[in-house]
């Protein structure tokens, strides 16, 4: 008889468990918004979450404790004048959270310490650039205050908060709508995934693509890519008899994936959640009522699946807590914010154990705070990777700068494409006539020297070809 080799792993065991009824932020109106985003950011102060608002777009900001019913009256985050789209807090300041819009903004809010008291119409720094509605916003993993932006417009734009200006425009690259970006753990790469059915790496600072598979999944429906750690990309997406997928890639020969499973049929969309610590990528589907959770190792077959999380109720989007805010002494490996129609409700995943005492094994030194390089020493060619904290006796709380938005006099000029139209914080509401006009001519100058390169090419291609 053969007998069947279970593959070991300390994750094999992690079960996932809703928390009480007396733990759930009840009666929120979630967004009904169609965009393929998680509706939902946390971090180890607060709960944002993206809800249907009348007269423009809004989301709440909760303290993590303010749990069971949330009044109806509750302050909102709403200055934009169209659907918010995606929420994105700052990986270094637990205030900080940026948001994007149909309205073609881009936000940067400063959340009061102690949360909201009334609404909060007025941000930090309004970052004007995109022509269509913004559905991707994400912060630098190491870099302060370096946030990319991506929207219908077909086009990625990575800012400078602190000085509120663009630093570079991707202009050039997706010739469709992009559906998901991500950083790479150090930040010295953006991976991108575009209707066009193509995964693309690129260098952000040399403005050139690294890398690019086409035909990543064949199906018609959104992908999804993210970056692990080692450099490899994970996507979700789907096969030409739509029928989801999960596949692994690497970035030195994407000619084939080192492993594509294909998971059902369902049409909603996978959204990926990544462990660098534990290198588990958790998938959470739109519309689905599970969670699925698979291990990445060295080892063939690379993706081991672990488990599924199921409940009854189907979710509308997910909020996944930064390593840092978790549990150490209940051996906590992952929370999610699972949000309902009209709740949403904490998911803890726990790995079993015996002892009550720390294990090291299972929290490993993990992201901190703290940025490992400024905004300007990163635009000038400087990485760095996490600085780590231990999560030994728990993560405590370092007070957070507050967000300042000084413009910079000496912005840089040389950029791999136009340089985008800079926003300039708000100061006061009568913004000088002056300025928009010069701000619409650089714009359309910016337009014609394109046009005027994609021009020159085109001669050189038609003489090639002539010869």
């Amino acid at each position: 008889m053969l007998r069947r080799v279970v593959r070991q792993s300390k994750f094999r065991h992690v079960f996932g468990q809703a928390v009480r009824n007396d733990q759930i932020y009840d009666d929120i109106r979630v967004s009904r918004v169609t965009w393929d985003s998680s509706f939902c950011a946390v971090n180890p102060k607060f709960v944002a979450i993206i809800i249907d608002a009348s007269g423009g777009g809004a989301f709440l900001v909760l303290p993590l404790q303010k749990t069971g019913r949330i009044d109806k009256t509750y302050p909102t985050v709403c200055g934009h004048t169209g659907p918010v789209l995606d929420i994105d807090w700052c990986p270094h300041n637990d205030l900080v959270i940026a948001s994007g819009s149909e309205d073609c903004k881009v936000m940067v809010w400063q959340i009061p310490e102690n949360g909201l008291e009334e609404p909060l119409s007025q941000p930090a720094v309004v970052l004007e650039g995109h022509s269509k509605r913004v559905g991707i916003v994400t912060w630098h993993p190491t870099a302060r205050n370096v946030l990319l932006s991506a929207g219908c417009d077909n086009q990625v734009v990575i800012w400078n908060v602190g000085t509120g200006e663009a630093l570079v425009r991707l202009d050039d690259m997706h010739p469709d709508v992009i559906f998901s970006a991500c950083w790479s753990r150090s930040g010295s790469l953006i991976c991108t995934a575009c209707k066009d059915k193509t995964v693309r790496v690129i260098d952000p600072r040399k403005g050139k693509i690294i890398v690019e598979k086409e035909k990543a999944h064949e199906g018609a429906r959104p992908m999804r890519a993210i970056f692990l750690a080692d450099g490899s990309i994970f996507t979700t997406g789907f096969s030409r008899m739509s029928e989801r997928q999960l596949a692994l890639w690497r970035t030195d020969n994407m000619d084939e994936p080192i492993n594509v499973q294909e998971m059902d049929s369902s049409n909603g969309i996978l959204l990926p959640f990544y462990d660098p610590d534990t290198n588990i990528v958790y998938l959470c589907g739109k519309g689905d009522s599970s969670i699925r959770y698979f291990e990445i190792t060295d080892e063939s077959p690379y993706v081991h699946y672990l488990n599924t999380f199921s409940s009854k109720e189907p979710q509308r989007g997910m909020g996944y807590m930064p390593k840092r805010g978790l549990d150490v002494n209940k051996c906590e490996i992952a929370r999610f914010y699972k949000l309902h129609e009209r709740k949403c409700e904490p998911i803890i995943m726990t790995v079993p154990r015996k002892s009550d005492l720390f294990q090291d094994d299972l929290y490993p030194d993990t992201a901190g705070p703290d940025p490992a390089v400024e905004a300007e020493e990163w635009w000038a060619g400087k990485n760095g990777n996490p600085i780590l904290i231990s999560l030994k006796n728990g993560y405590v709380a370092t007070k957070n700068r507050e967000l300042k938005v000084s413009p910079n006099p000496s912005a840089p000029q040389k950029t791999p494409g136009p340089q985008a139209p800079q926003s300039t914080p708000i100061v006061s509401k009568g913004e000088d006539k002056l300025e928009e006009v010069l701000r619409e001519f650089k714009s359309l100058r910016d337009r014609v020297i394109l046009q005027d390169r994609r021009i020159a090419k085109l001669e050189e291609q038609i003489a090639k070809v002539a010869m």
